[in-house]
């Protein structure tokens, strides 16, 4: 594989899997259930330094699963913002026609890699039923996540992200394990450590009115 996408792999790793190790510690040292703004820009941005790689590397699991979420990262720093006072029409504009055109983009590509790595037999429609299950459930937990924020006009994470996020990370972890996609499986599963310590922190600590902040 090039050397580029390599970097934007590892680059892109320690981003978008290393934000749930960021939240957890914020939240240990604050000594409550919190999520740092800091989650949701390590979130935009390490899903697109993974999006460059797994495109790299003729990865489709990967370059579907790491940009679609593009919009309710965008959407919950709007709130952030908004909440802060610093959120203005223009930046409101360029944060959705950015979110749009990334997942267009990424739609495309997304369908040129499957193409590229299609195989018509049973192995590949096992793998590839595995992943897809795996993927609503990741989707799923954000789409809560997503609805929830809206609800309540601010970013917060209910306990069904986390319950839903250890289900996704053994089908996720399977799926690229399988494929030798060893960025996304080791980061995949690295993750589950801080979905369970997250759910201890919500039964010890409420959360905060300022937990998105």
């Amino acid at each position: 594989m090039n050397v580029a996408y390599t970097i934007f792999g590892v680059v892109g790793s320690i981003l978008f899997f290393g934000r749930f190790y960021v939240q957890w510690i914020v939240a240990e040292v604050k000594k409550q259930y919190v999520i740092p703004v800091a989650f949701w820009y390590m979130s935009a941005a390490g899903s697109l330094l993974l999006f460059v790689y797994a495109y790299g590397c003729g990865s489709p699991g990967g370059t579907f699963g790491v940009c679609f979420n593009i919009i309710v990262y965008c959407r919950n720093l709007i709130h952030v913002w908004r909440e802060r006072g610093v959120l203005t029409p223009f930046w409101n504009v360029v944060a959705h026609v950015f979110a749009v055109a990334v997942m267009i983009v990424a739609a495309s590509l997304t369908f040129l890699t499957w193409r590229h790595s299609y195989q018509n037999t049973a192995e590949f429609w096992v793998w590839s039923a595995i992943w897809a299950v795996g993927q609503a459930v990741f989707f799923l937990r954000f789409l809560i996540q997503w609805v929830v924020t809206e609800i309540k006009h601010k970013s917060v994470i209910p306990v069904s992200f986390w319950r839903l996020s250890i289900f996704g990370v053994f089908l996720h972890g399977s799926y690229f394990f399988h494929r030798g996609d060893w960025l996304l499986a080791f980061g995949t599963v690295a993750d589950a450590l801080p979905y369970v310590r997250n759910l201890w922190l919500m039964r010890r600590y409420a959360p905060e009115p300022d937990d998105a902040e």
